[in-house]
């Protein structure tokens, strides 16, 4: 058997461009930590999908929905971690999997989350824009197309997306510690007070959890945490890759799990455990809204209104800069045009992956724009289907890919780290995944046929991408 090359940090420079092909930046856990937990957007999920959650999934239990998406994600990143120590290497999921299971499944990996970061943005470049055409006529401003407002966003994700990453994390790092802050106040607000019929623990009762439709809660739940995993994205742009990646993963996950509880939870209390489900089914969109006038005053609202506009734009600076890597990544592994791993000179950043990125959200945006759908109700929910399952498969291959890997590489012998939480995790991901796609059909609101659609669509990349690796290895 031949030795498979895999991907590799590469410091020298490339012969052809005269750049480096290595990444450059100073980034330290802090940094990471607010780049991953903006992609994940707290205040979209506690704004956005809470709302939903309650309204159609399991009522007052869906706190501990996010309770259980972050306990499955937490073991999945034991094992995450431990390989970020052995890998370091900006194509994370792709890398993790070639190292594992060849470079075939590896690039049916890099295909897969190509497809799950892309369809993502486009989702919430729709939601974003829409959100911002209705902040800016609420407060006096002109009512033009959401799709003005979108590519607005995406000449600003555009021009950070370029520059240094440590630039898009401070810029990220402002927008994420005001958007903690208004949901921590809110969570005060309703505590100091008592909610609406005092303070219970009904919500993280297994009754409350298991009432109604649990497993459409547990679909919006696990979607809320997508971002976390681009912690080993950023390996070779950080200070210590093998000590800041594991811990800025398990900051990541525990941060924005107990956020999304406690969250959830003043929502819940807010408006009482018995009634807040007939709340959100009469009025879902401003639930959380509402709930903000009550208990901090009408001023707080509009703030958080504002500010939902901003995390909206967070998570898109995120996905973009992830994006941006992974093709990176291929290039430098030959398996994208080789243009692509050119390296910034000055700000040492894949502005090239960066530029081919905003011209793929301008096509896929557009696409939507020109035939009229509607930003929320068809771009938003059918691309964050796509993503949701499709970033579940692609933490599956990677939990089996880590098992493997260590079972054949000496350079970590620590049992629970190597074998037992990757497949408890595995194991997990598996059952969160049946779950998401037998509710398919509800996440994206549309046909059976449409879900059965995006469903083969998926399917479609890992096999289009597996079978792209194949031809590549054969190739003289």
């Amino acid at each position: 058997m031949t030795a498979q090359k895999t991907p590799s940090i590469v410091s020298d420079s490339d012969s052809s461009s005269g750049s480096s092909t290595a990444l450059r930046g100073s980034i330290g856990v802090a940094g990471i930590v607010f780049l991953v937990i903006a992609a994940a957007a707290p205040l979209t999920s506690i704004a956005g999908s809470l709302p939903v959650m309650i309204a159609i999934g399991n009522g007052s239990g869906a706190p501990l929905a996010y309770i259980v998406a972050a306990v499955v994600l937490l073991v999945f990143s034991v094992g995450y971690a431990a390989m970020s120590t052995a890998v370091t290497d900006t194509g994370a999921f792709y890398a993790y999997v070639t190292r594992g299971l060849g470079r075939p499944t590896g690039m049916g990996a890099a295909s897969l989350a190509l497809l799950a970061y892309t369809t993502i943005q486009a989702a919430i470049y729709g939601l974003a824009a829409s959100t911002m055409q209705s902040v800016v006529v609420r407060f006096g401003g002109p009512d033009l197309p959401w799709w003005v407002w979108a590519f607005v966003l995406m000449a600003i994700v555009a021009f950070l997306g370029y520059r240094s990453i440590d630039l898009g994390a401070k810029v990220l790092g402002v927008v994420l510690v005001a958007e903690i802050a208004l949901i921590v106040a809110l969570t005060v607000g309703v505590l100091s007070k008592g909610g609406a019929h005092g303070i219970d623990f009904t919500s993280f009762s297994p009754s409350s959890f298991m009432s109604a439709s649990p497993g459409i809660a547990l679909m919006f739940a696990i979607g809320s945490f997508v971002g976390f995993e681009a912690t080993a994205i950023y390996g070779e742009e950080a200070k210590d890759p093998k000590r800041t990646i594991p811990k800025a993963t398990y900051i990541a996950v525990i941060t924005i799990g107990v956020l999304y509880a406690l969250g959830s939870w003043a929502v819940v209390l807010a408006y009482g455990s018995d009634e807040v489900q007939a709340a959100a089914q009469n009025d879902t969109a401003d639930l959380t809204f509402n709930a903000t006038a009550k208990y901090l005053g009408g001023f707080a609202s509009d703030v958080m209104m504002v500010m939902l506009v901003t995390s909206l734009f967070a998570a898109l600076l995120a996905f973009h800069n992830a994006i941006a890597r992974y093709t990176f990544a291929l290039a430098r592994d030959g398996r994208a045009p080789q243009r692509l791993k050119s390296v910034h000179p000055k700000h040492g950043s894949p502005h090239a992956g960066s530029v081919v990125q905003t011209i793929s959200a301008i096509i896929l945006v557009g696409v939507f724009a020109v035939v009229g759908a509607d930003p929320v109700l068809q771009l938003f929910t059918w691309m964050a289907g796509v993503a949701i399952v499709a970033v579940l498969l692609l933490m599956v291959l990677t939990s089996i890919a880590i098992i493997v890997y260590f079972a054949r590489h000496s350079s970590d012998d620590r049992l629970w780290h190597t074998k037992i939480a990757p497949v408890l995790g595995a194991l997990g991901l598996c059952g969160i995944t049946a779950l998401v796609v037998a509710n398919f059909t509800t996440l994206i609101d549309g046909s059976q046929a449409m879900a059965n659609l995006f469903i083969a669509a998926i399917v479609v990349t890992l096999v289009v991408g597996v079978a792209a690796g194949l031809a590549l290895e054969r190739r003289p």
